[in-house]
């Protein structure tokens, strides 16, 4: 069971998952809308004034995360009124919540305010607080320097440094 990283030089990082993600969603303002996505914003103006971003801010950061498939665009109207859109998560969009959870997470425990964190999230069966967990696939919690790189099927091994 050889640690990829002990031959790191030997491989690349043009193909980074965490490089990737972070083109996609790798700016504060793309975080808090999809952190006010998870807490049921949907209309462009709310999305503004909550992040507390210009319009043209929260149309860039909302036309990105749609192009992407994070989010989509849905028809509503209101009576007497023009169609406009709404924006809801995709399945991929939904699939980020363990993202936003584990940043909210982090920073409750190393940047809240001494009044402490400002929303606790709950379990709506159990009423108790939900948060990320680092687990494998058999089930077991994986703790800080319990894990390894392993090579993956996207790995890009570099070419040989010529002599």
């Amino acid at each position: 069971m050889k640690d990829l990283l002990e031959d790191r030089d030997a491989w690349s990082m043009a193909n980074c998952s965490v490089a990737r993600t972070l083109e996609i969603v790798g700016n504060r303002t793309a975080l808090l809308i999809m952190r006010e996505a998870f807490f049921g914003t949907r209309r462009f103006d709310d999305f503004a004034r909550r992040v507390g971003v210009g319009e043209p801010a929260a149309a860039a950061r909302l036309k990105e995360l749609t192009a992407a498939g994070l989010l989509e665009r849905v028809p509503y109207r209101e009576p007497g009124q023009r169609t406009r859109y709404a924006y809801q998560l995709t399945e991929k969009g939904r699939d980020f919540l363990p993202v936003i959870m584990a940043l909210r997470q982090w920073g409750d425990a190393w940047a809240a305010g001494e009044q402490g964190p400002p929303v606790v999230v709950r379990h709506r069966d159990c009423d108790a607080p939900v948060h990320v967990e680092l687990r494998c696939t058999a089930g077991h919690d994986v703790p800080a320097g319990r894990s390894y790189v392993d090579a993956g099927p996207g790995l890009i091994r570099r070419a040989p440094a010529a002599d």
